[in-house]
């Protein structure tokens, strides 16, 4: 019952991440969206500094740290509201939220299944390669669970 919520959930994250796909295209600007956008607003960093509350030192610094992605997300946002922006927070996976989990359990069982297969072989009971996906389908339906996925290499 659990597997077929998180399931579920996971399919809403992906419905809801999709429109983030490419995530290239949020790629930040060399030097930082903060001061790709005060640059293209035509905002000075003293003039900055002044809706921030802050020394034009600390705008230069924050800019750099931006670029260097060593920001914070509090600072970030505080800048984003200056410059009349929104923050936009999101992680974006790789690869489909399922696709992440299958591949995860593929790995578990296949490593489970190597260990097994190897320990016939060294009693010379090897039943070879054919019909390993179907074990390896087998292995993940009765064994792997989703809680499990993530606890160790």
């Amino acid at each position: 019952m659990k597997t077929d919520i998180r399931k579920r959930a996971r399919e809403r994250l992906d419905e809801r991440l999709a429109d983030l796909q490419p995530v290239n295209r949020l790629r930040p600007p060399p030097k930082g969206w903060i001061r790709a956008i005060r640059d293209a607003l035509g905002m000075s960093g003293v003039q900055l500094a002044a809706r921030l509350g802050v020394r034009p030192q600390t705008v230069e610094a924050l800019e750099k740290s931006e670029a260097s992605g060593s920001i914070q997300l509090s600072t970030l946002r505080r800048a984003a509201e200056a410059l009349d922006c929104t923050l936009v927070y999101a992680l974006v996976p790789n690869s489909s939220l399922g696709e992440a989990v299958n591949a995860r359990a593929r790995k578990i069982a296949t490593r489970a299944l190597a260990r097994v297969a190897h320990t016939m072989k060294l009693e010379a009971q090897e039943t070879g390669d054919a019909g390993m996906e179907a074990r390896i389908e087998a292995y993940i339906r009765d064994q792997v669970k989703d809680r499990d996925l993530w606890e160790g290499p």
